[in-house]
């Protein structure tokens, strides 16, 4: 029966949304012409089938939590005598977690994908990959060994890859999906090597029994601590490419190019689930290692401080979540290698959901800016074009206000708790540690309120100024600039080239407030509309609403169930307890009250840069912009933002750092280097041996054909000569 064996049906979570996607794309490759008749039936398939791994997940979750048990459900695959190895599907706390996680947040996306591509010509081609996407990243949750994660892991590679390059006409599109491929299989391969070598060591690629044996091995000197530290870091950097952790993050910000929905379940789901979990998973394998769980923390600090200063001058919508998502990804990996396993587990789930809910809002602003601007990406995702679309959009503006504030650490939101937990654990940890946590606190709360002000607050901008309204700021290798006009693709390919110190920001001196002009493709002439006349953004389509209000509940709420509000003996409640991987004493007790009293300190940083950014870019402040002619007179613009160490933050965060400009420079450039010189060797000095040799062969013939007289009485001579005894041979020809 279910109710006592519950591991038996988890077969059918991830073979829901398989079977949905291996029927969407069967009709759609044999039936392409029926397929186009009936294109909703793909999320008439779709939604129902999450909904039952939804349904599943959660019944096996309470039978869970109520059992207390682990189970397994293996049977043989590769049996030999050197190779033992079993697949099937382990339930446990974490794995139960995450798959609610996957389908919740799936099932979202997928009621929302039907209104955001209905018009789309690669509909039905979406839900396929879609689907697939889902099962992969389930498939990797319930996997009990390491080859059966790694085979899912590269499953959900290659639908990355389909997804991101969804729009592949879009030379955009096409080169994200190839940077994000190529970025990923750089970390697999290293993973790959640590799979290898913790089965050299352990002799076995089962998670529980492979972490037993090496700290075994380890306990007892039987393996070099050098090797032990490479071995259980080389598996890390499987998780560092896809959970875009310094320095393989590159390939995040560009993956946005890709239809928003895919976006959302990117960042909330796929990022954690094949990335973070793992490291969790086998946390109990690295944590006897001091050097390894100090590199993992510190790779986590950096990122999640990188994640937040790249994020503060964005103005592309989408990429500026994706650096947010880095970030608080980076704090996770920071809970992680300083061994808060209740924080590592929490935050992620609290994140999950909340950046769901930005990036869907976010797709809602863009699906309706398209109505307005026309489909453009780069006009549609500029937020200072944006602005006033609370007003227009109340559902959208409402619940994207609450995923801002939740990432923010606002109480009683869900990111609050976790986050908090985290920044007081880095504390007890490290001070060093901890201040890159509250600094980054800071700059979240900074960038995110940024973000919601341009894009929700103020007045309906696109249709009453020009690109050239705010100055230039052209930066190679960006799309847009910080307060300056969008750049043409045309001009990036330009400038993509151009060294990073000569690029400047340029501030216009006066303000053109000019009307919006907009091509009329029916006419193929441009048109100025007037600012009141011309159309406004609205509220999304039906189907696209009613998942933002869904994901609103446990954005705001999620948080609750894992806080600590009373004093414990170890300080688990329920969520705590089923999400990490080792029951640990916490060190962070305290009931409710002097839980808030504690998280003063990390508040008051988010406080404080909520405020910078309203100060700067409030409605009010902003809309000051339209009645002067001047920058020195706008409050927009004020002489700090205009000052020396302004224009770095800017070209920091819009060049990403610069780390793009060096990889292409120095590791690129040389690659091709590389590439044109081993052609060249092969063209010139290998094939042009061969290529000798075969063209030698018709001279030589030549030459001996027309070195023969034709006359049989020279040839018999010489026939004679060579077959003649060496005394003979001697009184024809004696020596002079």
């Amino acid at each position: 029966m279910f109710v006592e064996s519950p591991y038996e049906y988890a077969w059918v979570v991830p073979s829901c949304p398989l079977v949905a996607s291996g029927s969407t794309g069967l009709v759609s490759f044999f039936l392409p012409k029926a397929t186009k008749g009936l294109r909703r039936s793909c999320a008439a398939l779709s939604v129902p089938s999450l909904t039952v791994a939804t349904f599943i997940s959660s019944i096996s979750f309470w039978q869970q939590n109520a059992g207390h048990s682990t189970q397994q459900y293996l049977w043989p695959w590769i049996l030999t005598n050197d190779i033992s190895l079993k697949i099937g599907f382990l339930i446990d706390p974490p794995t139960l977690i995450m798959s609610i996680l996957v389908t919740t947040v799936g099932t979202s996306v997928t009621i929302y994908s039907d209104s955001y591509t209905c018009h789309d010509q690669g509909y039905a081609r979406f839900f396929t990959y879609l689907g697939l996407f889902t099962a992969s990243m389930l498939g990797s949750v319930f996997s009990p060994n390491l080859i059966q994660i790694y085979v899912f892991r590269e499953l959900v590679g290659m639908c990355s890859y389909l997804l991101i390059g969804f729009w592949f006409a879009r030379p955009s599109a096409a080169n994200a999906c190839q940077k994000a491929f190529v970025t990923n299989r750089i970390g697999d391969f290293g993973l790959l090597l640590g799979i290898s070598g913790i089965y050299w060591i352990t002799g076995s690629f089962e998670i529980c029994e492979l972490c037993d044996r090496f700290i075994g091995l380890t306990s007892s000197g039987s393996v070099n601590p050098i090797l032990a530290n490479i071995i259980a870091l080389l598996p890390f950097s499987g998780p560092v490419a896809k959970s875009a952790q310094f320095p393989l993050h590159i390939w995040l910000p560009d993956a946005t190019e890709g239809p928003t929905p895919i976006s959302a379940l990117i960042h909330a789901a796929t990022m954690v689930a094949a990335g973070i979990y793992f490291v969790a998973r086998i946390l109990n394998l690295i944590e006897v290692l001091p050097l390894s769980m100090g590199v993992i923390s510190w790779v986590g600090g950096t990122t999640a401080l990188l994640g937040a200063t790249l994020a503060l001058a964005q103005r592309d919508l989408k990429r500026g979540l994706a650096h947010s998502t880095m970030s608080q990804l980076g704090y996770t990996v920071l809970a992680l290698g300083i061994g808060a396993y209740r924080s590592a587990s929490f935050h992620p789930i609290t994140h999950a959901y909340s950046k769901a809910s930005s990036f869907l809002g976010s797709g809602s602003v863009i699906h309706s800016m398209e109505k307005v601007v026309g489909y453009s990406p780069i006009k549609s995702q500029d937020m200072p074009l944006t602005g006033g679309s609370r007003k227009r959009m109340p559902i959208t503006g409402t619940t994207s206000f609450s995923g801002t504030l939740s990432p923010c650490g606002i109480p009683p939101l869900a990111c609050f708790w976790s986050k908090d937990e985290i920044t007081a654990e880095s504390r007890l940890c490290s001070s060093s540690l901890g201040w890159v946590a509250s600094i980054t606190a800071g700059f979240t709360a900074s960038y995110m309120f940024r973000i919601y002000l341009l894009t929700f607050e103020g007045n309906f901008r696109a249709n009453r100024m020009s690109h050239t309204d705010f100055g230039t700021s052209r930066l190679p290798g960006s799309s847009i600039s910080l307060w300056g006009e969008t750049q043409t693709e045309s001009a990036i390919e330009e400038t993509i080239d151009a060294p990073l110190s000569a690029q400047k920001v340029e501030v216009a001196e006066t303000v053109s407030i000019a009307y919006f002009a907009e091509e009329n493709p029916a006419h193929g002439n441009i048109v100025r509309t007037d600012a009141y006349d011309s159309p406004h953004p609205e509220e999304s389509d039906f189907a696209m609403p009613p998942p933002l209000i869904v994901l609103l509940i446990p954005t705001s709420l999620a948080g609750l169930i894992g806080a600590n509000f009373v004093q414990k003996e170890t300080g688990l409640d329920s969520l705590s307890e089923w999400s990490i991987p080792l029951i640990v004493p916490d060190k962070y007790h305290g009931n409710l009250i002097e839980l808030l009293i504690d998280s003063i300190g990390s508040v008051s940083l988010s406080v404080l840069g909520i405020s910078i950014s309203y100060v700067i870019y409030g409605p009010n402040n902003f809309c000051e912009l339209k009645k002067h002619r001047h920058f020195k007179n706008s409050k927009l613009l004020d002489e700090n933002l205009l000052s020396s160490f302004g224009h770095f933050i800017q070209n920091w965060s819009l060049n990403r750092g610069y780390i793009d400009y060096y990889y292409n420079v120095y590791l690129v450039k040389t690659m091709v280097f590389l590439s044109k010189s081993v052609l060249f060797f092969d063209q010139w000095i290998i094939d042009g041996i061969i290529n000798g040799t075969g063209v030698s062969s018709p001279f030589g013939g030549e030459a001996a054909r027309y070195g023969g007289s034709g006359r049989i009485s020279y040839y018999s001579f010489g026939s004679i000569t060579g077959i003649a005894p060496p005394p003979l041979t001697a009184l024809a020809f004696p020596a002079t």
